[in-house]
Order: C-alpha cells, then sequence, then structure tokens
C-alpha cells in the first residue's frame, strides 16, 4: 500500500503541536489520546487514522493531485515507534516518574519535528535500517 506524502507530513505537524502541548503541560490524558492515535496508525493501518482521515477528507480535495507515492510500511513502523514512546511516557506521568515521562515525550516530539519540519521521518529511516539488516525472513528468494 503507498500514501500521498503530504498526509504523513501533515500528521506529523499536529502530533509535533499535540506533543508540544503535552511535554509543557504534562497532562497525561493528552498524551494518552497521542499514544491511542499512533496505535491506531501503526496496527489498524493509516487509512484508519485519525490525522489520516483529517488529510482525506478536509486538506486533500483542496490540494492537486499528486503521482508521488510514498510506502506505508515504514510510516506504519513509524507510528508504532511513536505509539511506544507515548506509551512509556504516559505510563511515567501517571505514576509520578515525570522525568522517564518528559524523555520519552521530547524523543516522540523530536521525531515528529523532524519529520513535520524537514521531512526527515526518523521511524522510516529506523524501518529501512531493520530491513537492511535482518535477515530476509519471509521473503521470496529465487531457487
Amino acid at each position: 500500500m503507498s500514501v500521498d506524502p503530504r498526509g504523513p507530513r501533515l500528521a506529523a505537524w499536529i502530533t509535533t503541536a499535540v506533543l508540544a502541548v503535552a511535554l509543557a503541560t504534562q497532562w497525561w490524558p493528552l498524551l494518552a489520546a497521542q499514544a491511542v492515535i499512533f496505535a491506531i496508525g501503526a496496527f489498524a493501518g493509516l487509512r484508519y487514522a485519525p490525522y489520516s482521515l483529517i488529510y482525506k477528507h478536509f486538506v486533500a480535495p483542496r490540494l492537486r493531485p499528486t503521482g508521488e507515492r510514498e510506502d506505508a510500511a515504514p510510516l506504519r513502523f513509524a507510528q508504532g515507534v511513536g505509539f511506544a514512546f507515548a506509551a512509556v511516557g504516559t505510563v511515567a506521568f501517571v505514576l509520578g516518574a515525570s522525568t522517564l515521562g518528559i524523555v520519552a515525550t521530547a524523543f516522540a516530539l523530536a521525531a515528529a519535528f523532524l519529520n513535520a519540519a524537514f521531512g526527515f521521518c526518523l521511524g522510516c529511516e529506523t524501518y529501512l535500517l531493520l530491513r537492511r539488516l535482518t535477515p530476509s525472513v519471509g521473503r521470496q528468494t529465487p531457487a
């Protein structure tokens, strides 16, 4: 599956804003909501992710069509990484481990900002690196 790369970029901007507020306020329910959004994108698929739906229904119809496409697998992996950091941050804030909550949220924020501002998806690059470094499990090889 492939996606219009402008959608994930918009999602990164929204995520950056949400994570910045969550970090500044240390309000764990907002961070938990972002964790749920990450989880939907990672585990259910990008087509069901709330920010993808915002792009599809409100932004994309106002833009010129593009032939540019991105593979969804690295993006889903990146959503999973974001989910892990947001989940750790949420649990840390709930348990009173503010330093861990701040660090986990800051890492997620930094990754979201890199994608939003510079188009550099840290999770996507990690996915591609892992694919190159791991044996081809489940891939067909010619006989």
